[in-house]
């Protein structure tokens, strides 16, 4: 499958190897593309360009540069958006109370195709290795766009996730606060970023 990243930060670099190894082409779309190398054989493109590359655009940058990006995509008709972003104020210290009611929601709204909230739950770190002692780190996901999720779901699979359907995109208002959580626990309560949640089942 042709995937294209918008962003090349930690999470997108992360998304991008790991699906690359499932054979999946990847290109990166970046504001200063000479400058945003993620890796050696890696193709970085402008973000327009990346976005015609696929059907299936990940937006995996700052919250405060989504708007950028998204008018900077271009044309995104028939495409399907995965959201990894989360509507964090700069100090981690909450939720930007303007991202009304969800940030995948703006996103949207922004984008005027369908999204799914994904990725936005944890940290790059697991993005790369989602096992934990042989039992697979949960990766909630939230979508109104049957194809889109059942794409999503597949490569959160590819990860080595274990996806979970949390329903529609107005989902994406529980599912943000959760990656607050996941960032609080792991950066200011002192858990470290080795740390995952997992739905248990009986």
């Amino acid at each position: 499958m042709k995937i294209s990243i918008l962003g090349a930060g930690n999470v997108g670099s992360a998304l991008g190897a790991g699906w690359a190894k499932h054979g999946h082409e990847v290109v990166f779309g970046a504001r200063d593309p000479g400058k945003n190398v993620p890796g050696p054989n890696v193709k970085v493109l402008s973000v327009a360009e990346a976005a015609r590359f696929s059907g299936v655009v990940v937006l995996a940058v700052p919250w405060n540069a989504v708007p950028d990006a998204i008018r900077s995509a271009g044309d995104l008709t028939g495409k399907i958006i995965l959201d990894a972003t989360n509507p964090l104020l700069p100090d981690l210290s909450g939720l930007d109370p303007q991202a009304q009611p969800s940030g995948g929601e703006k996103v949207a709204s922004l984008a005027g195709v369908p999204v799914v909230k994904i990725f936005n739950t944890t940290g790059y770190p697991n993005m790369a290795d989602p096992d934990y002692n042989g039992e697979r780190a949960t990766m909630f996901y939230c979508g109104d766009d049957p194809n889109a999720k059942s794409i999503a779901r597949g490569l959160a699979d590819d990860l080595g996730f274990e996806p979970v359907d949390a329903g529609p995109l107005s989902q994406a208002r529980l599912l943000e606060p959760l990656a607050l959580l996941w960032i609080t626990l792991a950066l200011k309560q002192g858990f470290g970023v080795n740390i995952a949640f997992k739905l248990m089942r009986r």
